[in-house]
């Protein structure tokens, strides 16, 4: 018989009653939203009064090495962690990101998790869930609209039109809009200028919705937002335009997190998505806040390897919520160290290269090195690291048993198998306990990658060379007036969220393993004010994803019953 799909599997459990799973976590009923019997909000109100009542739960990051196109099961551990915690006795709460409607139905599909390691319903959890995302979308997109409005209205602030840094936002892969011209067809339409969309998860309004402590912060960092500059480089403010206002009422119920439930009933907190390679890649503070007060334990996630979404999620999520990380996990597989050894090559939509499924120990010591710096990595910030080997059927005794040896000499603490994609909360069980013993050790003596006061090239330079190994950073001459511009500003105290691709430590793709002599470019540089950030764009890294041959939503659809169907 073969392996039930992730949507059947998720279609065999019936969810608890949300509003049951909101008190156990102690939220009373004036303190819960509900969206139906199976998901619902909770205020802020509920997650103060909780605070003030209760102490703060172990704090523990899900991360992972440099993934494949087919990801290596980060999601689907952060669950099945959290729920082999809650079957060691443990109160375990599980915190993730929203997916994007682009990847969906795209070629990497949702983010639930999956096999018997997921958050439900699937379905609502991968198609718009309580609608956050499209409230980000539409707050954007009126403050492009305030600025191409002001401007055509006489344009009393003096806004350059040719520096309106402010772009347009569409949930949806479409490379066709990564470069635009808007406003053609007469001075009736507005003025004519060259634009773009990026990606709505890889907006400053979805980072700043999930690094907001409260509504009165929301406000506050959105009438911070720089959306254009005058002539003499003097920023205008969405503040300044006046749509802050309007921009946080959109946004006053998409603030508070989204709880739902995993296939074994234990609460999971779906809020906000930025991706990792684009964005900061974490979920929200508030979500974190939510469960930390109504567990023993959270388990959250940061997206991609831990150069990527860990990085942010220490230098950038922790700077804003003064919290710090009992433990961080690193998800690695056999096949992914393979593919870093020169084994094989993995592609999305393609079936997976024999040479991955042949025992190859040798091929994954060699590309365990990938694994071996992003333990370093976790390391440099004094947060103590367990390994997540998450088991496939075609992995052998020996090639795990590489990389066990390759993880504690790098300096894990354990590296256990971990069969939670089968199994669920069971076949995590070995691991729940790692976890749990090192969170109760903590990390005393956790630090920030850089200060506050360095320069925004030696932040910049300092992930660069520490976090990816690089010999150092180039600059191109765009890059350069930009920083220059941003520190003349006053924004040098910022800390940085780099934007490059997720499949290498490098800012190239095709660079596997942990490479070495080489240097980052960096493309040219954002600033997001309201957010609290400054973004390099390295090498060819771009905003707004394109779809691959043959996108996964060919195969989603409504069946005769009017079911859901091909999300994967």
């Amino acid at each position: 018989m073969s392996f039930p799909s992730d949507l059947e599997i998720a279609r065999s459990v019936k969810p608890r009653p949300i509003l049951e799973v909101a008190h156990e976590l102690g939220y009373h009923d004036d303190e819960v939203e509900l969206y139906g019997s199976s998901k619902a909000k909770v205020t802020i109100e509920g997650i103060e009064r909780l605070e003030a009542e209760r102490p703060r739960g172990k704090y523990v990051l899900v991360t992972a090495i440099s993934p494949t196109p087919l990801g290596e099961g980060k999601s689907t551990t952060t669950v099945g962690l959290a729920q082999g915690l809650n079957r060691i006795g443990k109160k375990a709460v599980v915190a993730l990101r929203q997916p994007s409607l682009g990847p969906v139905f795209g070629i990497k599909g949702g983010a639930a998790g999956g096999g018997y390691s997921q958050v439900i319903p699937m379905e609502d959890f991968n198609l718009h869930l309580t609608g956050d995302v499209h409230a980000i979308g539409a707050a954007h997109n009126l403050a492009a609209a305030f600025v191409d409005n002001h401007i055509h209205h006489g344009n009393a602030l003096g806004i350059d039109a040719n520096n309106v840094l402010w772009p347009r936002v569409l949930d949806i892969s479409d490379r066709a809009l990564r470069e635009i011209v808007i406003g053609l067809g007469g001075k009736d339409n507005g003025y004519p200028r060259q634009t773009q969309f990026v990606i709505t998860v890889a907006s400053e309004v979805m980072a700043i919705l999930a690094l907001a402590k409260d509504l009165k912060d929301l406000r506050a960092r959105l009438g911070r937002i720089v959306l254009a500059t005058k002539r003499d480089g003097t920023p205008i403010t969405a503040e300044d335009l006046k749509v802050a206002g309007s921009m946080a009422v959109l946004l006053k119920d998409a603030i508070k997190p989204n709880l739902m439930q995993t296939l074994e009933g234990g609460a999971a907190f779906v809020h906000c998505g930025p991706f990792a390679n684009i964005a900061h890649g974490n979920n929200s503070i508030l979500a974190d806040r939510a469960a930390l007060v109504g567990a023993d334990v959270l388990v959250t996630e940061a997206g991609f390897g831990a150069d990527m979404g860990a990085e942010k999620f220490m230098d950038i999520k922790c700077r804003a919520s003064g919290l710090k990380p009992d433990a961080a996990v690193i998800v690695a597989t056999v096949r992914a160290l393979k593919m870093h050894g020169g084994v094989g090559r993995i592609v999305a939509g393609k079936p997976l290269d024999p040479a991955l499924l042949e025992s190859n120990p040798e091929g994954v010591r060699k590309g365990a090195v990938n694994l071996a710096k992003q333990i370093e990595n976790m390391r440099l910030y004094g947060v103590p690291v367990v390994v997540a080997i998450n088991i496939f059927p075609t992995d052998t005794a020996e090639e795990i048993a590489v990389i066990r040896e390759v993880a504690l000499a790098a300096g894990a603490r354990d590296a256990v198998e971990a069969r939670h994609f089968t199994d669920g909360g069971k076949g995590a069980e070995a691991l729940a306990h790692a976890v749990w013993a090192a969170a109760e050790v903590g990390s005393p003596e956790f630090h920030l990658l850089y200060p506050d006061e360095l320069p925004l090239k030696a932040k910049i330079e300092a992930i660069a060379t520490q976090i990816y190994g690089a010999d150092g950073v180039d600059y191109s001459p765009a890059a350069n007036k930009a920083l220059a511009q941003y520190e003349a500003m006053g924004y040098s105290s910022l800390p940085i969220c780099m934007a490059k691709t997720q499949y290498s430590l490098s800012h190239d793709a095709k660079l596997l393993g942990a490479p070495k002599g080489f240097r980052i470019p960096v493309r040219e540089v954002r600033l997001y004010a309201g957010a609290g950030f400054v973004t390099p764009i390295l090498g060819d890294m771009r905003t707004m994803p394109g779809l691959n041959s043959r996108p996964g939503g060919e195969k989603i659809d409504i069946d005769d019953d009017g079911n859901v169907v091909g999300l994967f």
